[in-house]
């Protein structure tokens, strides 16, 4: 049985073309990507024991074989930061409760009111399962049209994944949608992540379970969005994160022109007004 570090090792594996790194062309593969002889080799390490970290039957490899591995696989910061977080959940620092409790769903009084000086802007608190717990009006304008808010509980993450006006709404959905399958790893806790998808993956499908499993650290660029209104949006986000809370509070902010103006048709009827979810 696999490992969430062993997928990690060998699908960054399998997305490195062997010429990026200088690697000689050995002829046929079987298999797309860099071998496994190859990355052992530059890492410093045996094929047999790359092979059980792939396929899980090491669980605990030392610092220094993390690292390694890390130079070995080109990996850029934040990859690394996800590659040490993959060997904890692997190696059992962080372990599973049998039974798990819901992600928490509690909102700050000081961050309610962070929300309500943000309006009318476009702000949401979400947690890292994307349960959405509190927004501004102006969050309600840009995602409820697309559907989202239509649950009692929104969760953006099963929106992404289940509601098939979420591949309209987002222009780049598969960027999107890998975005919302890594922060799942990024959970309060490991309980609350396996508490989500066992939820979450009967519905979503094999196509959800693949993309938890591709670990892809996205780059989160523009937002783009192409509203039921008509216009096609360009946004940034500036994202805070609240450590404490395991939360994150996400502003939305015009990327060009175009985008501003028409955020400013979008919103200029309605009064400012946070909601909350508890």
């Amino acid at each position: 049985m696999g490992t969430p570090l062993g997928d990690f090792i060998r699908a960054r594996r399998d997305r490195i073309q062997p010429e990026s790194l200088g690697v000689p062309d050995h002829g046929r593969r079987r298999s797309p990507g860099l071998r496994r002889s190859d990355l052992a080799t530059r890492a410093g390490i045996s094929v047999e024991y790359l092979t059980r970290l792939e396929q899980g039957r090491d669980r605990n490899p030392s610092v220094a074989v993390v690292n390694a591995l890390a130079d070995a696989l080109g990996l850029d910061p934040s990859e690394r930061t996800h590659l040490r977080y993959l060997t904890k959940i692997t190696g059992g620092e962080c372990t599973a409760h049998p039974r798990p409790e819901p992600p928490r769903r509690e909102v700050r009084p000081a961050v309610r009111e962070t929300l309500r000086l943000l309006e009318p802007g476009i702000a949401v608190l979400t947690n890292r399962l994307g349960d959405v717990l509190a927004r501004t009006s102006g969050y309600e304008l840009l995602m409820g049209a697309g559907g989202l808010l239509d649950a009692d509980t929104p969760n953006l993450t099963r929106y992404v994944f289940t509601d098939p006006r979420a591949r309209t709404f987002f222009a780049d959905w598969d960027d999107v949608a890998d975005e919302q399958a890594f922060d799942l790893w990024l959970g309060p806790s490991v309980e609350n992540s396996e508490w989500l998808t066992a939820e979450l993956a009967p519905t979503a499908g094999p196509e959800f379970t693949r993309q938890l499993n591709s670990h892809l650290v996205p780059a989160r660029g523009v937002l783009r969005i192409d509203h039921p209104s008509g216009h096609a949006l360009r946004l940034l986000r500036e994202t805070l994160e609240l450590t404490a809370d395991a939360q994150q509070l996400v502003v939305l902010l015009p990327a060009d022109d175009a985008s501003a103006q028409a955020l400013d048709q979008l919103r200029h009827r309605a009064p400012g007004r946070l909601r909350a979810i508890s």
